[in-house]
Formats: structure tokens, C-alpha cells, sequence
């Protein structure tokens, strides 16, 4: 079902309050508020704040899955599919700061939508330490622990959206490039 562009409204201008203020805090009377409408008629575009949680998150964790398939089946060496993998999120990330920042923030609060994040977060970093595991097997990539690599690329990637934002001469393919060498080559010359 497509989002009402009222309703796409909504969630970024709510993504932008979870970050500032946090979930918890944010109440519907201040997403109403910043809509410049009553908080009997947000109730007309969105049913609850969960609701707007759940759309933020979720949609971007279905982003990186999807992209994480389509990286994973693709024939391309490990140091391609890593730096695709930090396109991915440099991509999704500059599209979408504030969403991120609820997805990295506020992801306990989803509720009944959180084994859904759970499988789609535990198969992306299955499919991430899949690819490096490979990659290792094959020796594409350095003989170093799996999980060391993984969790030094996603500490990385995953706090995109804290630096992205204050760069406003950030280009985006020269990030790409700069953060796929730091990441994949190291800084020794």
C-alpha cells in the first residue's frame, strides 16, 4: 500500500522529533503540534505513535535486506560485495538521517513488531558474515576473526548517521570511496 504524501509527512517530521527528543519522550500531541494540526486529526493519517515507529524502522531494515540480497547473489568478488555494502548504507543513510537515528536508537520500543526486526537484523548480519567468512575461505580478504571485521565495518556503517548530517560539503561518492579504502584497505601506505 502506498503512503499518503500527508502521511509520509508525518513520519519524517516524527523521525526528526525521536531523534531530537527520543521516542519515549515524544508524545502525539507534539508530532500534532509540529504538523500544525489538532491531535484528534493525526489520527486520521497514522493510528498510533508505534505505528510511525514501526514504518520508520521497518522500512529501512527491509532497505538493507533487500540490498543485502541482491549483494549476496551477486557474482562479485568479497572487496566488491564489501564496498557495496558501504554504498548501501552510506545511500540509504544520507537519504534518511533521521530515520536512522530511530532505527539505531529507538529499535527496543518497536513492540509487536520486534521479532520482525530481529529476523531481518539477524539475516543481514548473517548474510555480512557469510560474505566475509567466504571471502576469507577464498582468500580475497586477510585470515582475521569474522567477527572482529563485522563488528568493525557495522560499529562504522551503523554511525553513519551521526556524521553525515554535520558535513554539509559531504559528496557522497567521494565518501564511498574514502570509506570503502579506510574500511577495506587500512591507512598503512
Amino acid at each position: 500500500m502506498k503512503t499518503s504524501l500527508r502521511k509520509q509527512e508525518i513520519i519524517n517530521k516524527s523521525a526528526i522529533l525521536f531523534k531530537e527528543k527520543g521516542y519515549s519522550a515524544v508524545t502525539m500531541r507534539d508530532i500534532a503540534t509540529v504538523m500544525g494540526m489538532k491531535a484528534a486529526s493525526l489520527y486520521n493519517h497514522i493510528k498510533s505513535k508505534q505505528e510511525i515507529l514501526s514504518l520508520i524502522i521497518l522500512s529501512l531494515a527491509e532497505q538493507f535486506t533487500a540490498g543485502m540480497d541482491t549483494i549476496v547473489t551477486s557474482e562479485k568478488t568479497t572487496l566488491e560485495k564489501l564496498q557495496e555494502i558501504i554504498i548501501l548504507h552510506i545511500q540509504i543513510t544520507s537519504n534518511n538521517p533521521n530515520g536512522m537515528a530511530s532505527l539505531n536508537a529507538n529499535w527496543m520500543h518497536l513492540e509487536e513488531k520486534l521479532d520482525y526486526y530481529f529476523e531481518l537484523r539477524d539475516g543481514y548480519e548473517d548474510s555480512f558474515r557469510a560474505i566475509i567468512i567466504d571471502g576469507i575461505k577464498k582468500n580475497e580478504i586477510s585470515d582475521v576473526n569474522p567477527e572482529v571485521l563485522l563488528f568493525s565495518m557495522l560499529s562504522t556503517l551503523r554511525s553513519l548517521y551521526l556524521w553525515i548530517p554535520k558535513k554539509d560539503d559531504v559528496n557522497i561518492k567521494n565518501l564511498d570511496a574514502d570509506l570503502s579504502k579506510v574500511l577495506l584497505e587500512g591507512v598503512v601506505l
